[in-house]
């Protein structure tokens, strides 16, 4: 097993790492301030979409048809073959280093967003193209959403209660869902709702819902401790009427209860992600500390308070280093094709409390000083970390879920491959 990137993938990390020190940086810190949303119409969100199309990023995971691509980006300083398997790697990396950057700029990209997953996974060729045009070919920034987390059912997936009703070619969506990042500014959202709650899983249906559709409304936008660059919102359904064409994948797709797979297949995508990003935000915090008291302290001097400092710092980052590393073995196993919902869950229940950690103790380094304005990034940092141990599934349950894995005959299998290997 090795996470050596092809050259034209490092390329692209090294563009990545100067979109995040020179736009997402000072954005998120300009609107931590602020405690407000970017809004949509911001000229940073042109340039992303801009570079977006520039890079093929909405060609709906598909080979890009363009024979320019190529030379597109080379204008980026990206060259040599960019058809490689190691894209959610890539991905991983690219998260983290985004998150160091600024997670809530991050979150707000236009693009898909969480809606892709989904959509790659559950979507026919129709509906595809239907949402991935959208993005290709509007003129001002367009954003998708993942519409699951509902008042009482957040990591309980199977609790979800928003019905959908079949009548005629369409069916009725009812209910409320909540914490919905790029909700209310979003083109289109994934939803996921039920057809019987009696049925559990068996019953879960995704549909693709786009803005203006009646019935579809944003009910708030919430006031956030942290991320605030990020929009998160409520939305309900009041008997949303929703073209049967519409339903991911189709009715046949159901029938072998694929719509609970779909969700929890992307979720094995996203998890892996949402811990990098929290390392990336613990590592913004931990550069930080260690770069002020570098440029501060005689750290080189034999003293107790410097073996105390440099005792500490090490501490920090061989916690992050050893979280990166699950990260990077859940992207492995998916770029491999296997199965990654253990690995995914075993990083994303450790990454978040290892990076509070990490930044609680940066704070303590810093002493009064750490809560204070002029070190504005590792407080920010603080306030911003507590959400990511919560949403995508929160801690205890990546725990069920691992132990699952663990003490089934499936789980045993595994456990001893890996052991001999």
């Amino acid at each position: 097993m090795h996470f050596e990137l092809p050259d034209h993938h490092k390329q692209i990390i090294e563009l990545i790492k100067w979109l995040a020190k020179e736009k997402l940086r000072p954005l998120g810190l300009e609107y931590d301030k602020k405690e407000e949303p970017i809004p949509p119409d911001h000229p940073f969100f042109y340039e992303i979409k801009a570079m977006g199309i520039e890079m093929g990023m909405f060609s709906g995971g598909k080979e890009d048809k363009d024979d320019n691509l190529q030379e597109r980006m080379k204008r980026f300083g990206i060259s040599g073959d960019i058809k490689n398997p190691m894209l959610a790697t890539l991905a991983i990396i690219g998260a983290e280093i985004l998150a160091w950057g600024d997670q809530g700029v991050a979150m707000s990209f236009p693009g898909p967003g969480l809606a892709s997953p989904p959509i790659r996974i559950m979507a026919n060729d129709y509906q595809r193209k239907v949402f991935y045009d959208v993005f290709k070919n509007s003129e001002k920034p367009v954003w998708g959403a993942f519409g699951l987390t509902e008042p009482g059912a957040g990591s309980d997936v199977a609790r979800i209660r928003t019905s959908a009703r079949k009548e005629g070619n369409y069916y009725i969506l009812n209910g409320e869902k909540m914490y919905i990042t790029n909700g209310a500014r979003s083109e289109w959202v994934v939803v996921f709702a039920t057809v019987d709650p009696k049925l559990g899983r068996a019953g879960h249906r995704a549909f693709l819902v786009r803005k203006g559709t009646p019935g579809f409304r944003v009910s708030r936008i919430e006031k956030k401790m942290g991320l605030h660059a990020s929009e998160t919102a409520g939305l309900v359904f009041e008997d949303c009427k929703v073209p049967a064409e519409l339903l991911l994948g189709g009715e046949e797709y159901y029938k072998s209860k694929e719509g609970f797979k779909g969700a929890m297949e992307t979720f094995n995508m996203t998890r892996p992600a949402v811990a990098a990003m929290a390392i990336g935000i613990a590592r913004s915090a931990y550069e930080y500390t260690r770069d002020y008291f570098s440029e501060n302290y005689m750290l080189s001097a034999i003293s107790p308070l410097a073996s105390k400092i440099k005792s500490e710092l090490e501490l920090m980052k061989r916690k992050l280093n050893l979280a990166r590393l699950m990260c990077l073995k859940a992207a492995y196993l998916m770029d491999m094709k296997k199965n990654n919902a253990k690995e995914a869950s075993e990083a994303k229940a450790y990454a978040p409390p290892i990076a509070l950690d990490v930044i609680s103790r940066c704070i303590e380094l810093l002493g009064e000083e750490g809560t204070l304005e002029y070190h504005h990034i590792v407080h920010k940092a603080f306030r911003d970390i507590k959400v990511f141990d919560i949403f995508e599934g929160t801690g205890q349950a990546q725990r069920i879920v691992i132990s699952k894995r663990l003490f089934t005959s499936k789980g045993k299998a595994a456990e001893w491959v890996e052991q001999t290997n």
